[in-house]
Order: C-alpha cells, then sequence, then structure tokens
C-alpha cells in the first residue's frame, strides 16, 4: 500500500472506515522491518539533503486529539541526526502572535535548506478550530485557503518541499485512546479536559478538515490522508511517503573544492 495525494477535484470523505488500513499490509514484525528499512532512507538521505543545501523539507502533520502526532515523530526521525531537523509545535497564539497575521509565526519556523522540519499541528489549526468554534466567518477561512496555498507556493518556489499528512483516526479509537490517558498514569499529563469539548463536535471538525483538504491540496504542497487507527501501518505509510520524495530530489554531495584535492597532509 502506497499513500497517494489528494486530488484537489475528488471529493475527501474522512469516515470511520478510512481510518482503518486496507489489507495489503502485514502486521507484526514484517511491517516493523519495512518501516526500519524506510527510517533508514531517511537517516541516508538526510545526511545528503544537508551537505546539498538546495532544498529544506517541511512536513506538516495534522490530525484529531490522540492521532498520534507525536508518536509519528518519535518513529519515522528516530534515525535522524537531531542537528539537520527541527520540531514546531503549534498551540493556541500568544498574545504577541495575535497581534500579526495568522501565518506570522509558522514563517519563522519554516526550515532553512539543507533541514528538515516538522509542524506538530500548523497553520492549518488557523482555519479549523476558528471555524468550529464559530470565531471566524466562512468569508474569512474560505481566503485563508488562498493565503495558505499562496503562502505554501512561494516556500516551494524557494527550495522547500511540503508533505502534508492528515493522521486519520476514527470515533472508536479515539475513545480508546483518550481511555487509556486517563487509566494509564503514564499518560495522564497527556489529557486535557478540551479533548471532550473538541470530541463534542466529531462531525463539525470532520467537514472542517475535508474542505480544508481538498481546497489546499496542491501540487507544490500535497496532502495525503493516512489510516491512522493502526500505529505501525500509519508510520510505515508516513516514512515510505518521505523517503520517495527524498529519493525524487536528486540529492547528491557538492563536489570537493578543486584546491582541497591537491591538500596533502603530513
Amino acid at each position: 500500500m502506497k499513500l497517494e495525494p489528494v486530488d484537489a477535484e475528488d471529493s475527501v470523505d474522512l469516515d470511520d472506515k478510512h481510518a482503518r488500513a486496507r489489507g495489503e499490509l502485514k502486521s507484526g514484525k514484517e511491517l516493523e522491518r519495512a518501516t526500519e528499512k524506510q527510517v533508514k532512507r531517511i537517516s541516508d538521505q538526510q545526511r545528503v539533503l544537508y551537505a546539498d543545501g538546495r532544498f529544506a523539507l517541511l512536513i506538516v502533520l495534522q490530525g484529531r486529539d490522540a492521532s498520534g502526532k507525536d508518536g509519528t515523530i518519535r518513529k519515522v526521525f528516530t534515525a535522524v541526526n537531531p542537528q539537520g531537523c527541527t520540531v514546531a509545535s503549534f498551540k493556541a497564539p500568544t498574545e504577541l502572535e495575535q497581534r500579526h497575521d495568522y501565518l506570522w509565526r509558522v514563517h519563522a519556523q519554516v526550515p532553512a535548506k539543507g533541514m528538515i522540519g516538522i509542524f506538530n499541528r500548523s497553520h492549518y489549526e488557523d482555519v479549523i478550530v476558528p471555524r468550529v468554534h464559530g470565531s471566524i466567518t466562512k468569508k474569512e477561512w474560505t481566503a485563508r485557503y488562498d493565503q495558505i496555498n499562496e503562502f505554501e507556493e512561494m516556500l516551494s518556489e524557494n527550495g522547500t518541499v511540503i508533505l502534508k499528512f492528515m493522521l486519520h483516526i476514527s470515533h472508536d479509537e479515539q475513545k480508546r485512546r483518550l481511555m487509556d490517558r486517563l487509566t494509564d498514569e503514564t499518560k495522564n499529563w497527556k489529557f486535557r479536559v478540551g479533548d471532550l469539548e473538541d470530541r463534542a463536535k466529531w462531525d463539525d471538525f470532520t467537514k472542517a478538515y475535508e474542505a480544508a483538504i481538498r481546497h489546499t491540496s496542491t501540487k507544490s504542497a500535497p496532502w495525503y490522508i493516512v489510516p491512522a487507527d493502526d500505529k505501525d501501518v500509519r508510520d510505515f505509510l508516513v516514512a515510505r511517503t518521505i523517503a520517495d520524495a527524498l529519493d525524487d530530489l536528486d540529492l547528491r554531495y557538492p563536489p570537493a573544492d578543486p584546491a582541497v584535492l591537491k591538500v596533502k597532509i603530513d
């Protein structure tokens, strides 16, 4: 199974059945080995990405509460050199951030060339959450689709490769994971009452995500919907998509300075 980018011409359907992987992937040791292979590909490619210096890679992870954004980062980027990778987490904007346009804080976190940047939530929070909570109008959120597309197009034209992943879990699976946070003392700290408030608006969030994905999946910055009920399947599919995208860049080590080749060390 291989993830395909969302086609903006097609409808986006985030119902529960699409949160479960189809039968092409086997679980257990076979899938674990396959994921390790993709993780190694990313690790090998990162070294060349850094040395090449022509591109940056921006990974956007979106998903409902408990969809596995943190777990995906831990697994997929476990072998990446920390010096070549940054992670930014976008929570409710601060007072200072609210005094700027909503993309101001995001642009500051875009990775430099040679780097991998991971957004744990992203600028899409400023389309999804305000829409569901009623703090912006339809005119405002539809305008933001175009603004985001133009922003991402500008990044792409300047060497930033963008991959956006919607970690899609079902209603039942989210319940199971939230219950786990309540009963496991090592996970209590992850639980917040606001998770239940958002869960009560499940259908509203579904519509908001479907619309945002459909309107902002572009050639420059495609969306991928990841069936995330099975964590192992989720990690494999994300890792493989990233590794394939890095392969497509035709990365290479820069040639040595001719003067360097003449150096002799006694």
